[in-house]
């Protein structure tokens, strides 16, 4: 049997510095590249820091300090065994805008990065100067949808097949990780499956799964929503997180992600003020960054010029 690979192995060559910062009460690892306002670029699952290795060096360019951040439990950050309730992922990033020196910071989050970006900014605004959101919606409009829309609640049937213990962690990780690979392809729209780099990609991401403790800690993010419904400190945040974000926000979709549906998406402007943009691109499945690094870098690019 090969040994798991080592958490350093996902800090990856580039124009970008590795380092580490504490924040929140633990080490989270970040890619950081240029000088100027704080970026700070969260990923989703099943990826890591890497997923936006398009988007730093452009933003760089542009005079923008760029940060792309390993989550609590994925890649080379902690892995502590608590932690994956969204008050506290909240924290961590509302801490490392901290720890990186800044009072405040653009938030660019893609997946269960995009959520956070939402839920930061709501219960730790003075931190936030912009939220940028690809391909989540707002907490509460998926929250209303997966009661409401029974399309939305099948495309969102992993919620609850994760909830057993252990059993899922196999799964993922099973076979050298495959099943990452059958998340993205099923995830992604047909341009990216097909093209030549999709291989090598889908490699690197069941690689970084494959980090002891990563495939539970990841896990742990959606027991954590299936668990808090039935208690107080999950009705507690969806109270709280119910008021309308008060700095500029672009949401940006795929129109055709299986996952979030486009129309649940939408719903997100209830929760939006001033400064409120929303983009569908075609052709665009779940992994917007990935699949469309040059569209989002455009439009992400436009959208903190303006501020």
């Amino acid at each position: 049997m090969s040994r798991p690979p080592d958490p350093s192995s996902v800090r990856i060559p580039g124009p970008w510095t590795h380092r580490d910062v504490s924040a929140n009460g633990i080490r989270l690892h970040v890619a950081e590249l240029g000088t100027g306002p704080l970026v700070l670029l969260l990923h989703g699952f099943p990826e890591f820091w890497w997923s936006w290795r398009y988007h730093l060096p452009a933003l760089a360019a542009t005079g923008m300090r760029a940060v792309a951040v390993d989550l609590r439990g994925y890649g080379d950050s902690d892995k502590p065994p608590r932690g994956y309730d969204l008050w506290t992922l909240s924290g961590d990033v509302a801490g490392l805008v901290r720890a990186l020196g800044e009072r405040q910071a653009d938030l660019v989050g893609h997946d269960w990065g995009g959520i956070l970006s939402w839920c930061t900014a709501a219960l730790h605004p003075r931190v936030v100067r912009s939220v940028t959101v690809l391909a989540a919606a707002h907490p509460r409009a998926m929250g209303q949808a997966l009661l409401r829309d029974p399309v939305q609640r099948s495309a969102a049937h992993y919620l609850v097949s994760v909830q057993a213990p252990w059993l899922p962690e196999r799964s993922l990780t099973r076979d050298g990780a495959v099943l990452v690979e059958r998340i993205l392809r099923s995830g992604a729209g047909p341009q990216w499956c097909a093209s030549s780099e999709f291989p090598a990609v889908a490699r690197r991401y069941r690689e970084a799964m494959l980090i002891p403790g990563a495939a539970h800690c990841a896990l742990e993010y959606y027991r954590w929503v299936g668990r808090s419904q039935f208690r107080f400190d999950g009705r507690r945040l969806s109270h709280a997180v119910d008021r309308t974000v008060r700095v500029p926000v672009l949401q940006l979709h795929g129109a055709d992600d299986p996952y979030v549906l486009e129309r649940t998406a939408r719903r997100s402007a209830r929760w939006a003020g001033d400064g409120y943009r929303y983009e569908v691109l075609p052709g665009v499945g779940h992994f917007v960054p990935q699949e469309a690094p040059e569209h989002t870098t455009a439009l992400l690019t436009e959208f903190l010029g303006t501020l």
